[in-house]
């Protein structure tokens, strides 16, 4: 077993701050160390406590002016639409039809789907992510290139073939019996090899007929400890479609419900626009919601209740949403979730974000076991976040007074600049100045 020590300020959430209060929802060690072995953490704490008890021929790597966190989990993300961020926003539905549509036919082309998905995990790892909810495109082409790259890296991944039978462009479409048999092609080939996982993955309700989300169900039968992944409530007007398109369900979600796929491993994205009835049905089966702030503020979709998810105990993820969702960073991600917060009259503090983008993520997925904490057993899947990356943070950091302070401005300052490495199974995959 060869070891490697980490020296840094380390910083690790325990619990939601919403259920054990701001004191006890971490822990932090100003000069901490963290040891790696085989993949995994196999210690923590003061380094002056660690650094007598390592093994001898320890390398310890000592990084200053840096804080290491766990690294950063995002629960919704489209691959295929790397190409097309920041494309000029229309509203969702008219979106999907000038931008999205057409760029994800170019991925019945398997070159096209290795270059985007290169390009796409590097972005990744450069804005400190390990660990992604990942949304392929209609062609299974696409989830191969994805988790060929992924596997090769030996990150913890999920992601899953869209499936679409309906209201878009003929080819992008698939059939209920080729979404089925194509799904299940692909859980056998890639679920549970190395750390990576499946996500049957339906684009939304309005593009799957019912017998093909009756498919979908069917695979969540078969393989219950695969992902089912999702939108749910983003627009209006969407809302307004699954209700002509399904009118005999009392609501969007009911629709999914109908056809069995709620569960602990069911991530629906945004769910902004939910009643009562919805939220209190996601927390009954242990679904989660991926908040996607970036993205809900381009496309004009709306404002997400946090505070309401945490009255009905639903597990809440963070997402980017690429391509609406315009930066690949959670610390960007997450200076928007405080604004949108903020229209709310609701203030996200520091604390909660750091829980939201790292340990609230991993449960949100079913996988904070493993994921999205410093904790010894769990994968060394970490980030060194540089406290002097620009001389605006340099500056400003100066002036902090407390550790809510530091973190807060490194959610509202921060960028892909911030992270100087990111280490997935112990092993350095991005370094910034490399």
């Amino acid at each position: 077993m060869t070891a490697i020590a980490h020296r840094a300020a380390l910083l690790h959430s325990l619990a939601d701050p919403a259920e054990v209060g701001l004191d006890a929802s971490y822990e932090y060690h100003a000069d901490g160390l963290l040891l790696v072995a085989d993949g995994r953490i196999q210690a923590m704490g003061p380094a002056t406590e660690l650094l007598p008890t390592l093994p001898a021929g320890t390398q310890v790597i000592e990084h200053p002016d840096a804080l290491i966190t766990p690294g950063f989990i995002d629960t919704h993300i489209h691959y295929p639409q790397t190409g097309m961020i920041a494309s000029y926003a229309e509203q969702l539905l008219d979106w999907l039809d000038t931008y999205t549509f057409p760029t994800e036919g170019a991925f019945v082309d398997p070159a096209k789907a290795a270059e985007v998905a290169e390009v796409f995990v590097g972005e990744l790892l450069r804005n400190g992510t390990t660990t992604a909810l990942v949304f392929g495109s209609v062609h299974p082409q696409s989830v191969d290139a994805f988790f060929e790259v992924a596997e090769r890296l030996d990150l913890r991944m999920i992601a899953g073939k869209v499936l679409m039978d309906r209201n878009a462009p003929d080819y992008l479409q698939d059939t209920a019996e080729s979404a089925y048999a194509d799904s299940k092609a692909l859980i056998q080939r890639w679920h549970g090899k190395g750390r990576l996982h499946y996500a049957v993955t339906p684009r939304f309700a309005p593009t799957s007929t019912p017998e093909q989300l009756a498919a979908a169900g069917r695979l969540l039968a078969e393989y219950p400890d695969v992902y089912l992944h999702t939108h749910l409530s983003e627009n209006l007007k969407e809302i307004d479609w699954v209700k002509a398109l399904f009118p005999e369900r009392s609501h969007y979600l009911d629709v999914y419900d109908h056809f069995q796929l709620l569960g602990p491993r069911s991530v629906f994205a945004h769910g902004i626009h939910l009643c009562d009835a919805e939220c209190q049905r996601l927390h009954d089966t242990g679904s989660a919601v991926a908040h996607c702030p970036t993205s809900n503020l381009f496309l004009g979709s709306g404002l997400f209740d946090l505070e309401r998810m945490e009255a009905f105990k639903v597990n809440v993820g963070l997402g980017t949403d690429v391509g609406a969702g315009t930066s690949f960073s959670l610390l960007q991600t997450l200076g928007e979730a405080y604004k949108v917060q903020q229209l709310r009259g609701h203030r996200l503090h520091p604390f909660k974000s750091l829980y939201l983008a790292t340990l609230g993520g991993a449960r949100a997925l079913r996988l904070d076991e493993r994921i999205g904490s410093l904790a010894p057993g769990h994968d060394a899947d970490f980030v060194v976040l540089d406290l002097k990356a620009t001389p605006l943070l340099d500056y400003r950091l100066q002036q902090s007074r407390s550790l809510e302070e530091t973190l807060f401005v490194l959610t509202t300052l921060g960028d892909d600049r911030v992270i100087r490495e990111t280490h997935a199974a112990g092993r350095r995959v991005h370094s910034r100045d490399a």
